[in-house]
């Protein structure tokens, strides 16, 4: 039987979501496995993998053949190193005690890279939220610069229209009373032709 370490796919539609399983070559991708050993989730940033690392080493050492994605995540994990410094043992190439500084001093230097990863991005979220905050208020004073300007505009318009109904009043009014005081002069001359 031939056995390999692959992914099987699993969440929603654009989403997915992976188990890292041993199983047999023939099985389908989704279908029976032997052995799940780990998760790969691709959707955050970096991709979050929880691997099972002993059981993994195990199976590579009895000749699980990983397709090529599970070896980029074995590799990125370490699985693949620690695997090759255990045949260096065997061969003789140096201790175990040695093997293990390799690996130690490795995985350091890897878990350095991935939190520098992670606090650039934090800073380019945190740059890129303050960019928008600032294009945000930008957009903001041009809006109140212009809705100020048209309620400028809206109020002149209306001082405008109150003194034009003022000064239309004013001579409506004067012409009011010249009438009137027309009409009491003209009583006062007909009064005296009728007398004579």
């Amino acid at each position: 039987m031939a056995t390999k370490i692959r992914l099987a796919r699993h969440g929603r539609k654009g989403r997915p979501f992976y188990h890292v399983v041993i199983a047999d070559s023939r099985a389908p991708r989704d279908g029976k496995f032997i052995e799940k050993v780990g998760t790969y989730d691709p959707n955050t940033n970096p991709a979050t993998i929880n691997l099972k690392f002993d059981r993994a080493l195990y199976w590579l050492q009895v000749g699980a053949q990983p397709t090529d994605t599970a070896k980029r995540i074995l590799s990125y994990k370490g699985v693949l190193l620690k695997k090759h410094l255990l045949e260096g043992v065997k061969k003789g190439a140096f201790d175990e005690a040695a093997a293990e500084v390799k690996f130690e001093a490795w995985m350091k230097e890897k878990d350095s890279k991935v939190q520098a990863k992670i606090s650039k991005l934090a800073q380019e979220g945190d740059t890129a939220a303050k960019s928008r905050l600032e294009a945000e208020a930008k957009v903001r004073a041009a809006r109140e610069a212009e809705i100020a300007k048209k309620r400028a505009e809206a109020e002149a318009a209306r001082q405008a229209e109150a003194a034009e109904a003022v000064a239309e009043e004013a001579p409506a009014a004067e012409t009011e009373t010249a009438p009137v005081a027309e009409a009491e002069a003209a009583p006062a001359v007909e009064e005296t032709p009728a007398a004579e």
